[in-house]
């Protein structure tokens, strides 16, 4: 019985015809669809959670509360029911500021339906991350776009526009975070803080151009070999430009704690 069932796991796989190219692009093709179709759901599922919340639907159900609500009704945890208003939030504002912005007639000639399907190219985690700044991305957005309808350089079609949402989002998600709003009374210390300021605001250039070189996606390890010879041509330690490219990346000044700062 046992060499039987050994027999068994070493059956070798039927032969599989090899791949034509033009196969190869039909399936590649297919994947894009689906990836465009879930986006696209997304979307739509986020105007509908937007709704919902501004309704309070919860209320008229007998459930206490938003995360209850969604807990009975769909089965979801509280953090997922909040990032879905996270995600909401974030399209709502996009969706806005494109509506707004000029000749953008591809928003408002369609229907609300449509308008929410909108694709952006924009992943869930950002829109998430972004939630608490979704104004400062609205306002960038209308921003740019008026700058490039008044320029008469570009025309605003569906890839420009696509282009500067996806961009705003990336840079106020990966904005350094503000200074604080009281300057200490101590003139040194404030003195000391603008020296640090303003070392944190230039290491987060250098850290914007390690990821043009280097994006997101690969690890530290994959990134060192990709910028060994960009830091040295450029006179920056490898470490250096490693902490500025992950301080690029979450804005947070601790990724340059024994390193830059």
């Amino acid at each position: 019985m046992g060499e039987h069932d050994g027999d068994q796991e070493h059956v070798a796989e039927p032969a599989r015809p090899p791949l034509t190219v033009a196969r190869a692009r039909e399936m590649t093709a297919e994947l894009r669809e689906a990836m465009d179709d879930v986006r696209r759901s997304v979307a739509v599922l986020a105007a509908r959670v937007r709704d919902a919340h501004a309704a309070r639907v919860w209320v008229p159900l007998g459930h206490g509360s938003w995360e209850s609500y969604c807990a009975a009704e769909f089965g979801i945890s509280r953090a997922q029911a909040y990032r879905l208003l996270d995600v909401a939030r974030s399209l709502s504002a996009i969706h806005g500021a494109v509506a707004a912005g000029p000749e953008t007639s591809r928003t408002r000639d369609s229907d609300p339906a449509a308008a929410a399907a909108l694709d952006y190219g924009v992943s869930q985690r950002a829109l998430i991350d972004v939630s608490s700044r979704a104004e400062d991305v609205a306002e960038l957005i209308i921003r740019r776009l008026t700058t490039l309808a008044h320029s008469g350089l570009q025309a605003l079609d569906t890839a420009t526009v696509r282009a500067v949402v996806r961009q705003a989002v990336r840079d106020v998600r990966t904005a350094p975070p503000p200074p604080p709003a009281d300057p200490p009374a101590d003139p040194a210390v404030a003195a000391l803080r603008r020296a640090v300021d303003d070392l944190a605001a230039s290491t987060h250039a250098i850290g914007e151009l390690m990821l043009e070189v280097a994006p997101a996606y690969l690890s530290d390890i994959e990134a060192a070999d990709v910028l060994a010879l960009l830091c040295q041509q450029i006179g920056e330690p490898l470490e250096h430009g490693l902490a500025a490219r992950r301080y690029a990346m979450s804005g947070d000044r601790r990724a340059l704690h024994g390193t830059v700062l």
